[in-house]
């Protein structure tokens, strides 16, 4: 990555505010709505919106 966050573990390339994978401008990273993102990084979060469950839970 090419900027400095002090939530950033270098050694697992992880955010350590969010425990997960560093997906800088993801929601709830210090740098949403501050950068501008590129499409890749774009992408990549439209991804993980996409994998998220919904919250709902089945009837049976």
């Amino acid at each position: 990555m090419s900027f400095s966050c002090k939530n950033y573990d270098y050694n697992d390339d992880k955010c350590l505010m969010l425990k997960q994978d560093c997906i800088p401008g993801r929601p709830g990273c210090v740098l949403e709505g501050r950068i501008a993102l590129s499409e890749a990084l774009m992408d990549r979060i439209k991804a993980l919106e996409q994998k998220k469950p919904s919250g709902r839970t089945e009837k049976k």
